[in-house]
């Protein structure tokens, strides 16, 4: 209603049109359709994102996601620092599958030195990243692409929540999950259809000793470890969230010459 709990609280009343819209909010909300597309936004990695039915809702697993990846570009920044400053180069990452912009927006951030690009094959939900962008005041380079097909460049690190329901399970999903886009959502067959995809090109855009950094289903821990490592990936790390749960792997690509 474009009030505050408190003031609605201390005055207990409010205009008609709030009324209105109050009441139709709850009629969509009854009709299955997720809390933050009603309100227009949800908050991630503290920060606030616009989302609407173009764009997959934020989750507070995928910050487990944005953490690591946070703490391996520090860590690669104090690994390269004199090349890095020598060079007048940054950390370069691909946030693949990048729907509202949340992980590269949140990288782009929190994280200094730090160039960042954006993928997504949805024209509006790129336009939903640019304001998310423009809103958190950071700089992102969004690019209208299937997968790697318009990409040029090369980079220290790609981070990606590809789609990962098995594409029979989605209509036994929640009424709110099946409100949201699934083109954002179907994995294939089996769930894994993005994951080999990714895996097997991105050998293309990393460049030597290179990370790749996955959002992952509960039980996909093993089937994408072993997708992996037939590409050739070394040092497959499988972290967990709080429920102890599969949920993020990280692995790196040495292609066995610095480029």
């Amino acid at each position: 209603m474009g009030i505050s709990a408190d003031e609605l609280i201390r005055y207990n009343e409010c205009a008609e049109n709030q009324y209105r819209k109050y009441q139709e909010s709850i009629r969509r909300r009854a009709n299955g359709e997720p809390y933050a597309y009603i309100i227009g936004n949800k908050e991630f990695m503290k920060l606030k994102f616009k989302v609407d039915a173009s764009t997959l809702i934020p989750r507070d697993d995928t910050e487990i996601l944005v953490q690591k990846a946070i703490e391996e570009i520090e860590s690669l920044n104090e690994i390269k620092k004199s090349i890095l400053v020598a060079k007048k180069e940054k950390i370069r990452v691909l946030d693949m599958c990048t729907g509202s912009g949340c992980i590269a927006i949140a990288l782009a951030k929190y994280v200094s030195n730090c160039e960042v690009d954006g993928v997504d094959i949805s024209q509006d939900a790129l336009k939903i990243a640019i304001e998310n962008a423009s809103s958190n005041n950071v700089k992102v380079n969004f690019i209208k692409s299937n997968l790697f097909e318009k990409i040029n460049n090369h980079y220290d690190m790609i981070v990606s929540n590809p789609p990962y329901i098995v594409s029979s399970v989605i209509e036994n999903l929640q009424r709110e999950v099946q409100k949201e886009p699934h083109i954002a959502l179907d994995g294939g067959e089996d769930g894994l259809y993005f994951y080999r995809k990714i895996a097997k090109e991105a050998t293309n855009f990393l460049k030597n000793s290179g990370m790749l950094l996955f959002e992952i289903g509960f039980d996909q821990g093993k089937k994408v470890s072993e997708i992996l490592l037939n590409e050739g990936y070394k040092n497959i790390e499988v972290i967990k969230d709080l429920s102890g749960n599969d949920r993020v792997i990280v692995c790196y690509y040495e292609k066995g010459e610095e480029e």
